[in-house]
Parts: C-alpha cells; structure tokens; sequence
C-alpha cells in the first residue's frame, strides 16, 4: 500500500504540474443558467442543459407522479423483473422519434449514455465467427472510445480511425475492406467542437460498402430538427442500418439514453450487451417523467425554445469576434474557444470565474494537446443581455492578457 500510495501522489503532482488535474465544484442550487456555489451566484455558460427543461415545474411534477405510482426503484435488471409497463410505453414513445428514418424502428432504454454507447459497440460486435472492422471517426466522445476498446478485446474485431472532414480515407478502406461484418460509429454533434457529422455521406458509404451506420447524437435530440428528434430529422434519411443513440440528460433535462436501430438489432442487442442484461433497470418513476419530457420536447414549448436556442447562437456568433483566440466555426449550442495551452485556459477560466461566470477549461485528453479550450454552451433560457455581457467580458479579458503577455 505505501508503494500505491507514494505513486498516487507522484502522478497526482505530475498532473498538477502539467495544469491537468481535475477538480469537483458542487452546485447547491437546481441546474440552470444561474447557479449557486459555495454561497456565490454564477452566471453557467458549461451545462447541456439546452432548453432548460432540468428544472420545468412539469417534470419535477411528473417525476413525483411517477414516484407516487410505480415506487422510486426498480429492483432488478430489465431481463429480471425490473422492466415496467413504463417502460414499454418509453420505449415505443422513443422508437416512433426515429420511426420515419428507421424501418421497423425499436428503441431500448438505458440508464446513461455512457452504458448505451458501449452496450451498441460491444454487442453489435458480437456476431459469432464474423470478421468484424470497426470504422470511428476520430473526434468520438469517450464513451465511443470506450465502447470500441472493449469491442476491440474479441478476437475477430479490427479498427480503423477516420477524420470526419474528410472521408476519402475512409471510403478507401471500405472499398478494400472484405470483413463480413463492418460498423460505422461516428457522434451527430461533436461535443468538444460543437459541429455536425456528414451522416448523408456517410450512410451513403454503409451502403455502397454493405456496412452499419451507428450515430451517437447525445447532443443533438432535443434540439435538432422541428420536432426535436435530432440529426435524422428531416433528412429525407432511411435505412435499416442506421443505429440512433440518443441521450436524455442534455436537452431532455432528466437522465438516461436509448438505443434506437431496427427491430433484428435490437431484439439482438437484448441478448448480446452485457451492460443492459447485468445493470438494474432505471427506476420507472424517471421513465413516466421522460414520456412527459418527450411531449414538451415536441410540442409547442419545445419549439419555441429550439427558436430561443437559435436566435441565442446566431447573436453569440454575431457579437463575438476575438483576435488571438480561436472561436470554432459552429452552429449549435457548442460554441468552444480554442485557447491553446492547458494553463492558460484556467486562467481564463479563473478570471471568469471572479467576473461571475462559470465556463470551465477543457484539456487534454478530452481534447488534443495544444487544444485546450473554453467549452461554452448556450442554453434556450440564456438572455441576450447576458450573452452581450459575457461577451464583453470575453474580448476584454481576451485583450488584457494578451497585453500582459507581451
């Protein structure tokens, strides 16, 4: 143990020294875009919480109703006796989402996104005796990355990584590719830089090259498309081999996510992903809450605050224009600032912080080394008075400490 222990506090120093090292801040008050820390008022410009539905009166209502009903447990994982009639009506509530670019459209609900993602890539790489090649774009979130290096553990699985701007490579491979099974596995949003995957082109590709398409679009359900059903929305888009992931603790304002594929897939995925067969069910009071989040979602609320989401990025790409740091080219609610290195993004962050904003600094390896950046996000509930502040206080601040550096 005191070997551990001394080493633990070796790497623990050598994070320190490289600006690396992570720290907790708790928030004592509900999520929205003012938030409570340690007693002091922040102005959040860092949650996914797109159209603040975290703290509708409607879902804190429906989730006590749903407690009230079904209990606040489940008791036992899905394949047990902890999937509910709730459930099932989630379920078919999120499969009719994706029902226009989906044939014979199934969803399977998860308790986080995390599980979802690696339950899809694992389990979809499950198919006895078949050579499987993994295809994934480069700019994955983790939990991608996760899910394809469990995959990568079984014996007949192979990997291939792909820059999402730029797809000859990849349709290079495809074309030599001869494996019998091949998966395509990209994010809709990408979370770090906040665009937009190709997924016409890239469905194209799945089926010149007789692959499956996976779509990790956490940060787009909810927000994309007039209804809020996310990036397949409206795209004129169908398939039986695309793979929808979805999440509901980002726009949705509760927690969980779903998988989303055809019927075959699904009913394989019941016996194949081991994270699904071996967790407890999500208690089924959050499931009758997350039908009512869906229906705010796509009524008249949700739309009006998708326009709210909208008018808010186009005034912050309007205002905001800086001289030496890099404000990434995006049109959803991710609008990241590149800034470099790793302790100069926590001097900015520290300085908004004294300034009454919350924007933290992401470094590697959630990003690129030399990468490191402000992670901005707006929210449909942000004012455009306190965007203009912010971004006043952003390209002052930005001036005083280039000035300072020089």
């Amino acid at each position: 143990m005191s070997f551990a222990k001394n080493q633990i506090i070796k790497e623990l120093n050598a994070l320190d020294e490289q600006f690396l090292r992570r720290r907790l801040r708790s928030v004592d008050s509900p999520c929205g875009t003012r938030l409570r820390i340690a007693g002091r008022e922040l102005q959040a410009f860092c949650s996914n919480d797109y159209l603040g539905f975290a703290n509708h009166p409607d879902l804190i209502s429906a989730i006590a109703k749903g407690a009230s009903q079904f209990g606040v447990g489940s008791g036992a994982s899905h394949l047990i006796s902890g999937h509910h009639q709730i459930h099932d009506a989630l379920e078919e509530k999120l499969a009719s989402t994706q029902a226009n670019a989906i044939p014979g459209a199934k969803a399977l609900f998860f308790s986080t996104g995390y599980l979802a993602n690696i339950s899809a890539i694992t389990g979809l790489s499950k198919l006895n005796n078949q050579q499987t090649r993994l295809y994934s774009a480069a700019l994955n979130h983790a939990s991608l990355i996760d899910g394809l290096r469990l995959a990568k553990g079984h014996a007949n699985t192979d990997l291939f990584i792909f820059d999402h701007h730029n797809l000859d490579s990849l349709k290079e491979e495809l074309k030599n590719d001869s494996s019998e099974h091949k998966l395509i596995i990209t994010d809709g949003v990408f979370s770090m830089d906040g665009d937009l995957a190709p997924i016409a082109t890239l469905l194209q590709l799945a089926e010149d090259y007789d692959a499956l398409l996976l779509v990790d679009d956490a940060h787009g359900f909810g927000v994309l498309g007039k209804y809020g059903y996310g990036i397949l929305e409206g795209s004129g888009l169908c398939s039986e081999r695309l793979i929808y992931i979805g999440t509901l603790g980002k726009a949705a304002g509760l927690s969980g996510a779903f998988v989303c594929a055809n019927e075959l897939l699904i009913e394989w995925l019941i016996q194949k992903a081991r994270p699904y067969i071996y967790s407890t069910a999500s208690s089924p009071a959050l499931a009758y809450a997350l039908i009512r989040s869906l229906e705010l979602i796509e009524g008249s609320e949700g739309q009006e605050r998708r326009e709210s989401l909208k008018s808010n990025i186009a005034l912050w790409k309007q205002l905001t224009q800086f001289k030496v740091w890099n404000k990434l080219n995006s049109d959803t609610a991710i609008q990241p600032i590149v800034v470099g290195g790793n302790e100069i993004a926590l001097q900015i962050a520290k300085e908004l912080d004294l300034a009454g904003y919350w924007i933290p600094a992401i470094r590697p390896p959630t990003v690129p080394k030399g990468m490191a950046r402000l992670r901005m996000t707006l929210s449909a509930t942000h004012t455009h008075t306190q965007i203009r502040a912010l971004s006043e206080t952003l390209l002052s601040l930005e001036t005083r400490l280039e000035v300072n550096k020089q």
